[in-house]
């Protein structure tokens, strides 16, 4: 499919061109001049449809916008998407839509924001990286996907579509793209025409920056390929290959100590890493204050009797992503048949300290899917899009993660998953203006797994052995759907209105069985929104009010799992503790008042609360946790065996995460024609957010405060080529992607966004 870029430029997560470059066909076919904003095509409901006139909340970016912001993997998409918060860890990238997602934190993880690549669904959080380059555009779609979408689009989906070969056509184009932190940033394609019917792609990136943080984590360095291959016998059938590949190494996620009353930290404007000498200095300041277990020495004897580790300066990345698919398409005359048969694998090693001790993830995932679509003509009263859905997922891990002697947790997960689906999705005409939608999707999933599990601390050994394998299954079954009205109150206006459901499966976590195992959660929607043009084109008022009622909502959290013999460690739990309401509104205005000008405004506000979230703080020392809700009750977690305790906390009424009250981007282009082929281009946008905590355990450290960011840029544009000058984060801001506290030390550490980044970028096409 091809977007229709007419005019406008997508400036904080519109998808829109440059006003200047806005064209129109006359009716010999010329193009000339317009003014105003274009029509931009997306496929966000599994057909070619206008985005004005899609029914639902979308965001769309372009290729060329990403490369403008700097943005190279999908930790950083947020920076353009309002709504969107991307969390980085080991090994792993969570992603939260409205408050809704997962803090995904092993390998037993799933996302609860679907993610798919070149229209395939991808299983695994350690593998949306490494893809964003050489793009059409990306969708993000707000709100429960329960009918069209693969698995675990409870809070919606973000969809990577790569640019597709074009026939009979030569060309391609290169950007180089210095900066600071020794940033050096390359990526080129060549589309090459092999004679009438097919044509090829090929495109790469290769990244090489130093970390962000003092210890040299926070660093990207990667190299991916792609090609893809278009072959059109006639025209009714095509068939398009893609295989693409993305190799990842450098050290990874890094993390910083976040100031608290017990202790001096380094300041957070030092971008001080937990590796670094100063951080450490300061963890032994704190540790030298607490009382240790007797066998770790008493006061201050934490970290002298080795019982608690500290960060160091080895950690690393060495991942490679692949994948292939097929997207074969043919027109039946009544209607396209799309059939996508795919393959993904992806091989993540990673040592990773992020969460203040050492992790190490070795995870091999295996995935085959395939889904088949019929979508009828758009010349029909009646209109559907119907599908079977497969996926299955073999994955062979081992998760090791070492805080030191007082605990060390290691376990080798054997999963097994196989999805199958039914969809459908139909449009009915009431009237020439009032439509009707409804559509149903019936899942059915199986998960097997193979674990062995390996937990202990003095006065037992430092590392134990693996216990016998423990075998489950679980199975799920599910029924989604929406349903909805859709009025077009004018010849440039729409209102809709639907109710929408969503589901992501239940599944395991690190524990002995029984009670290692969780349930779905279920997200009900109801949305009111309009679409508008204005002002002979010139003028978009987009607004959306929703609320969602979140049931069984799965929540994870470092707590007490059960080992062998029944004692309880230190390990990822994932419960279904939490009941919440999401409620709010998102505008959405782009003004462009003449050829050259673009002015951008998103605003979002959302309310939400957990209506009921009792969990459980567990301390392998018995000392209490910080946390900023109510302790109702402790209890010991292993009488007569040692100090282990858990503390019930009540979180009920605290705002979900991850959930600004407010969120504003504000953004303007003006494009200068200097001569006839030669443009100078200046752009601005702000980043507006209120506070929002960061996960469940609603520590005040923990809480992300207000803040606003700013960046901007200057291109001379000649046509064939272009040279920009671009800041990102021109404050300098301190703003968190993701905290947690360290166990044991009950110290909080947090991940952070970039800081300041400035430097130039070069492109080139032909």
């Amino acid at each position: 499919m091809k977007a229709i870029l007419l005019a406008g430029s997508m400036l904080a997560g519109c998808l829109l061109t440059s006003p200047a470059a806005a064209q129109q066909a006359d009716e010999t076919g010329a193009e000339t001049p317009s003014e105003g904003l274009g029509e931009i095509i997306v496929t966000a409901q599994r057909r070619e449809e206008n985005l004005q006139r899609a029914a639902l909340a979308v965001t769309a970016v372009t290729g060329d916008d990403l490369i403008k912001s700097g943005i190279t993997d999908t930790v950083n998409l947020g920076r353009v998407v309002p709504s969107l918060s991307v969390q980085p860890s080991a090994g792993t990238t969570s992603f939260f839509l409205r408050g809704v997602g997962t803090n995904a934190q092993n390998s037993f993880a799933e996302n609860a924001v679907a993610f798919n690549f070149n229209g395939v669904y991808v299983g695994r959080p350690t593998a949306p990286i490494g893809v964003l380059y050489d793009l059409e555009r990306v969708e993000v779609v707000k709100g429960p996907q329960g009918t069209l979408y693969g698995r675990n689009a409870t809070g919606g989906a973000i969809n990577v579509l790569p640019r597709t070969p074009v026939l009979g056509d030569f060309g391609g184009e290169a950007t180089l793209e210095y900066g600071n932190y020794d940033l050096k940033r390359g990526s080129a394609a060549l589309n090459l025409p092999i004679g009438e019917n097919v044509a090829l792609r090929i495109a790469g990136q290769v990244v090489d920056r130093d970390g962000y943080l003092s210890d040299g984590y926070d660093d990207n360095r990667g190299e991916a390929i792609r090609a893809s291959l278009l072959i059109e016998p006639s025209d009714q059938w095509s068939m398009l290959l893609v295989a693409d590949f993305f190799n990842q190494h450098g050290r990874g996620p890094g993390a910083v100590l976040l100031p608290e009353a017990r202790y001096a930290v380094p300041p957070l404007d030092d971008l001080v890493g937990l590796a670094d000498p100063r951080a450490q200095a300061a963890i032994r300041t704190l540790a030298s204050r607490l009382t240790a277990p007797p066998f770790c020495g008493g006061v201050g004897g934490f970290v002298t009797s080795g019982c608690v580790s500290l960060a160091a300066t080895d950690g690393f990345l060495d991942n490679q992503f692949f994948g292939i698919s097929a997207t074969v398409t043919g027109d039946l005359g009544f209607g396209t048949l799309t059939v996508i048969p795919a393959y993904r694998r992806s091989d993540v090693n990673v040592l990773s300290y992020v969460t203040g001790f050492s992790g190490t993830v070795k995870d091999l995932a295996e995935q085959t899917s395939l889904e088949v679509r019929l979508a009828s003509n758009d010349d029909q009263r009646l209109r559907y899009v119907a599908g079977l859905f497969y996926f299955g997922e073999n994955q062979d891990t081992e998760n090791f993660f070492r805080q030191g002697a007082l605990s060390t947790t290691r376990f080798t997960p054997r999963l097994s998953t196989v999805s199958l689906a039914a969809f459908g999705q139909l449009t009915f005409d009431i009237t020439d203006t009032l439509r009707l939608v409804a559509g149903g999707r019936y899942t059915k999933e199986d998960k097997d797994q193979l674990t062995s599990v390996a937990a202990g601390g003095r006065p037992g050994p430092v590392e134990p052995p693996l216990s016998a394998p423990f075998t489950g299954a679980l199975s799920f079954e599910k029924f989604t759907w929406k349903a909805g009205l859709e009025w077009d109150a004018g010849p440039a206006s729409l209102v809709y209105a639907n109710v929408a459901t969503g589901f992501k499966s239940g599944g395991f976590f690190v524990a002995e069985p029984p009670n290692n195992t969780f349930a779905p959660e279920l997200l009900t929607a109801y949305t009111i929104g309009t679409k508008n043009r204005f002002a002979g084109n010139k003028l978009q008022l987009n607004l959306e009010a929703f609320y969602w009622d979140y049931q069984d909502q799965q929540i994870t959290f470092v707590g007490g799992v059960r080992t062998a013999g029944g004692l309880f460690a230190q390990g990822s739990t994932t419960v279904n503790a939490g009941q919440a309401t999401i409620y709010g509104a998102e505008l959405e205005a782009r003004f462009a008042p003449s050829r050259n000008d673009l002015f951008s405004l998103d605003v979002l506000w959302m309310k939400g609360k957990y209506d009921k979230l009792r969990t459980a703080n567990f301390s392998g020392t018995g000392a209490p946790v910080a946390t900023g809700c109510t302790v109702v009750g402790n209890r010991l977690a292993n009488p007569g065996i040692n100090a282990a305790r858990f503390f019930d906390i009540d979180c009920s009424g605290r705002p979900t995460v991850q959930s600004p009250e407010w969120v504003v981007n504000i953004a303007y282009e003006r494009t200068f024609n200097l001569t006839d082929r030669l443009d100078l281009i200046f752009g601005a946008r702000g980043n507006i957010e209120s506070s929002r905590f960061m996960n469940s355990n609603f520590r005040p450290e923990e809480r992300q405060g207000a803040f606003a960011m700013a960046d901007a840029y200057l291109t001379i544009d000649g046509g064939a080529w272009s040279l920009t000058g671009f800041i990102n984060n021109i404050t300098d801001e301190r703003i968190m992607a993701r905290a947690g506290t360290r166990p044991i030390l009950d110290l909080p550490v947090a991940a952070l966004r970039p800081p300041r980044t400035y430097g130039v970028r070069l492109g080139v096409n032909f």
